[in-house]
């Protein structure tokens, strides 16, 4: 009876739909400003426990553009060869598609398995309703702090040796809030968000990685002498935080000379705390210090999820499929991955490999001053699994 009631009401041509009204991307019909405006920085998740089959993890890929399918077919191969105890659950997001179908699908995927590992997705699509795929992944499952540990390899060619900073990124908003409109023809507004919860959240969380991992100072970085309301927040928070862990130094710099000081005199940081652009310069920064894009991974924590990926969050087109990419950050990303989940005796197993290929055997892509294919590398790694 109800369901012959239901298929006689007639919606009004605005309610139609509604049952179906989700965080996926607004209908085009309305304007820019409220497409932005109806996307909330913070998304409040439900806490769904991570899956657990006999032992094993279930784990999200979501291999993205460009180099990222085949550096995830390496990872595979890796886990397969030492019999790593995960299963991989495969999502592709097309980037070219003027909706977020995809991303919601991989978000629930995340949501089911608690852990994902990605390459970077694309997004072709101009169109205002259209989010970035990267920044909705982060903003959706609220994973607010990202970590990026920039070591350096000595077997890498580098200016500057024996580099140990952590980077420390607030993931959500800042510059990458995503609200902007036209106020008027020719001008527009972009709105840079940072809210007291978040940097708080991120500071703590900063300092109890500091304390943790035996970490000695943390430098907050901004630029509170222009944005005196959004950076003098977050810096205002850094420095009422750092009162309660004493045993750490806490000093503030400001970005434009915190990127001078790092190619100059990159020793002196420790752990750095920022905002999320500022995090995305730095992190590029620190990365070319220490031999490029192709080494380093970085991770995303929210309170309930974690996604792992590559430290620069490039693409790499424009050399996919010739066999010359690095696939070290990739690889290192899936052993952040694996030690996050517990399975230490794996992670060790692939991060000695990687270590003897780069620092003893010096096997090397072209990127890292080698001449070394990708898969001489990934094959390279493989037979020192086991063997250091």
């Amino acid at each position: 009876m109800a369901v012959r009631l239901l298929s006689k009401i007639k919606l009004l041509p605005e309610l139609r739909g509604a049952a179906y009204v989700s965080s996926a991307a607004a209908p085009a019909e309305l304007s820019d400003f409220e497409v932005q405006h109806k996307t909330p920085v913070i998304r409040k998740q439900k806490l769904i426990p991570v899956a657990q089959y006999g032992g094993r993890h279930a784990v999200t890929m979501l291999p993205g553009g460009g180099i990222g399918p085949e550096c995830m077919g390496y990872v595979r191969d890796i886990f397969k060869y030492i019999g790593a105890p995960v299963d991989f659950e495969l999502v592709d997001i097309d980037p070219n598609v003027d909706n977020d179908d995809d991303v919601q699908y991989a978000i629930t995927t995340i949501k089911r398995n608690g852990v994902g590992l990605k390459g970077n997705i694309e997004t072709k699509s101009e169109a205002a309703y259209v989010t970035s795929r990267n920044v909705a992944l982060r903003n959706e499952l609220d994973m607010y702090a990202y970590v990026l540990n920039c070591k350096s390899y000595p077997g890498v060619s580098t200016r500057h040796k024996d580099i140990d900073v952590v980077i420390i990124r607030q993931n959500t908003e800042g510059e990458y809030a995503m609200l902007e409109h036209e106020s008027v023809r020719g001008v527009i507004e972009s709105m840079k968000v940072v809210t007291a919860s978040n940097s708080e959240r991120v500071a703590r969380f900063a300092f109890e990685f500091a304390k943790r991992n035996g970490r000695k100072k943390v430098t907050t970085v901004h630029k509170a002498n222009i944005m005196k309301l959004s950076d003098g927040l977050f810096l205002e928070t850094s420095r009422r935080l750092a009162q309660e862990y004493p045993e750490i130094e806490h000093n503030d710099m400001i970005i434009d000379n915190c990127c001078m000081q790092l190619v100059a005199r990159p020793h002196q940081f420790d752990v750095m705390l920022m905002t999320n652009l500022y995090g995305s310069i730095v992190s590029n920064v620190v990365c070319g210090l220490l031999g490029g894009a192709g080494l380093l991974s970085g991770r995303n924590y929210g309170d309930h999820y974690a996604v792992f990926e590559p430290g620069t969050r490039n693409t790499g087109t424009a050399i996919a499929g010739k066999n010359i990419a690095n696939p070290i950050a990739m690889i290192n990303a899936s052993v952040d991955m694996l030690e996050h989940l517990g399975h230490h005796f794996h992670a060790d197993l692939i991060r000695r490999a990687v270590n003897k290929t780069i620092n003893v055997d010096k096997v090397l892509t072209p990127d890292v001053g080698g001449t070394a294919s990708s898969s001489e590398v990934v094959n390279n790694i493989m037979g020192n699994i086991g063997r250091c």
